[in-house]
């Protein structure tokens, strides 16, 4: 009874009431996370665009393959039309130079020849159109001839007129007779080359032929004679 005395430890909390509960930073935490996902999803469910199924998901990426494929042949299409683009105009830039180089030759034939015309010898009846130069010859029982005509330098444009040839010679029979060949519409500027074949008829025999330029009210321009060769 009075032997050795022991310490005595007295427990607060004792073991009769004791409960755990979590630290208050474990509570916010879980307590934001979870008003953090009542946001997003109620964000979402509200403004954003709805989620797509996995169908729907599957349907919109392949309409975005064919897209990017079509575009992607668009791509190689316009490189093509391009290219045929560029092409094009390079050529168009060539037949231009081409068709440069062919009005200049153009020009200087044209030169030449009215230089040929004027050292022809004069129309001796002269007229408003003059037949500078002619020859008429047959072949393959057609009239053909080369006719040249001029007009006055200075005429303001081209004149349309006509030209009536009447062939002088012998018919089948032998006996002398005309014939009156289809009237042939032409234009003459200064000068004028025509160059042509007429039928005759079987048997005829052409001596010579009558050029004669007409206008449109068959007022005579010119005339001259020439001979059948």
């Amino acid at each position: 009874m009075f032997g050795q005395s022991r310490p005595v430890v007295l427990d607060r909390y004792g073991k009769r009431g004791s409960r755990w509960s979590p630290p208050r930073w474990l509570v916010l935490l879980l307590l934001g996370t979870g008003i953090g996902a009542c946001g997003v999803i109620f964000v979402q469910e509200r403004y954003l665009p709805p989620r797509l199924s996995a169908a729907e998901s599957s349907t919109l990426r392949a309409s975005f393959e064919q897209a990017d494929s079509e575009r992607a042949r668009l791509r190689r299409e316009l490189a093509d039309t391009t290219k045929r683009l560029d092409t094009a105009l390079a050529d168009t830039k060539r037949l231009g130079a081409d068709l440069s180089a062919s009005r200049s030759g153009a020009d200087r034939l044209r030169e030449t020849a009215a230089a040929l015309v004027a050292s022809l010898p004069p129309d001796p009846r002269g007229g408003a159109v003059e037949v500078r130069a002619a020859r008429f010859w047959i072949d393959s029982g057609a009239l053909a001839y080369d006719v040249v005509l001029t007009r006055d330098r200075n005429a303001a444009k081209p004149l349309n007129a006509t030209l009536q040839l009447v062939v002088t010679g012998a018919s089948n029979r032998g006996s002398d007779t005309s014939l009156t060949l289809k009237p042939v519409a032409i234009t003459v500027g200064a000068f004028e080359s025509l160059r042509g074949s007429v039928p005759l008829p079987d048997g005829f025999k052409p001596r010579e032929t009558t050029i004669s330029v007409l206008d449109a009210g068959s007022k005579l321009l010119g005339r001259r004679v020439i001979y059948v060769k």
